[in-house]
Parts: structure tokens; C-alpha cells; sequence
């Protein structure tokens, strides 16, 4: 099992930036793939970003709706996963949430239900 903290969120007006933390402890050695989520109320969650890395190599992947905007990124050493975020826009607004693949499995994807651990969530509101 990996446990997952989210930080990072905040307020912030169009344009603007933030960074998401996700810290991850337990079983993270075996962990490939890991990814960001985000949930708006009353609608379904949908993924932002994914990362999976095995020995030097690593892929990315992102949500149409977010690219050349957010890059996510992942530290093995700290055992902490990023999601810089610019040119924040009013519907990016969301409650995000970090997840994380099964262990020793190589996927790439950006659907929820192939993420067996999830974060708490750190909530971004984006005003115009």
C-alpha cells in the first residue's frame, strides 16, 4: 500500500500559478505509474496528468484540457510527485487529488480506475 498527502492548493486569479505536492510513503520503491485527478462538484472525476518511470526512463502524459499548461513531475528521492500549474484558468477550479498505480505494473493512463491509492485532496479555486 502507499499513502498519499496532498499540499499546495490555494487560491489564485486567472493567470496565475500554483504547485501541488503529493507525498508518498509505503510501498513507493515498486510504485511505476502515479498521476493527478482533479473533481469539480457535481461532476465526474476526470485525470489531468500521469507519470510513469521505470529505471532511467519515464513517460508523461496529459488531459487535453491542461496542456503546454501543467507539467508534472516526480522526485524518487523525495518520494514526492508535482503538478506545476500556469496560466490558471476559472474552470480549473477543483478539489485535486493525487493517485498512484498498483505495484510493479507499467501502465500508462489517465483513468481513474486503474489507480488503486488516492490522496485526501488539496482544493484550487481559480477566480476570473
Amino acid at each position: 500500500q502507499v499513502q498519499l498527502v496532498e499540499s499546495g492548493g490555494g487560491s489564485v486569479q486567472a493567470g496565475g500559478s500554483l504547485r501541488l505536492s503529493c507525498a508518498a510513503s509505503g510501498n513507493t520503491a515498486n510504485t511505476y505509474y502515479m498521476g493527478w485527478f482533479r473533481q469539480a462538484p457535481g461532476k465526474e472525476r476526470e485525470g489531468v496528468a500521469s507519470i510513469v518511470s521505470y529505471d532511467s526512463t519515464s513517460a508523461v502524459d496529459y488531459a487535453d484540457y491542461v496542456k503546454g499548461r501543467f507539467t508534472i513531475s516526480r522526485d524518487n528521492v523525495k518520494n514526492t510527485l508535482y503538478l506545476q500549474m500556469n496560466n490558471l484558468k476559472p474552470e480549473d477550479t477543483a478539489m485535486y487529488l493525487c493517485a498512484a498505480g498498483p505495484p510493479s505494473i507499467y501502465r500508462r493512463t489517465l483513468v481513474a480506475l486503474d489507480f488503486g491509492n488516492w490522496g485526501q485532496g488539496t482544493q484550487v479555486t481559480v477566480s476570473s
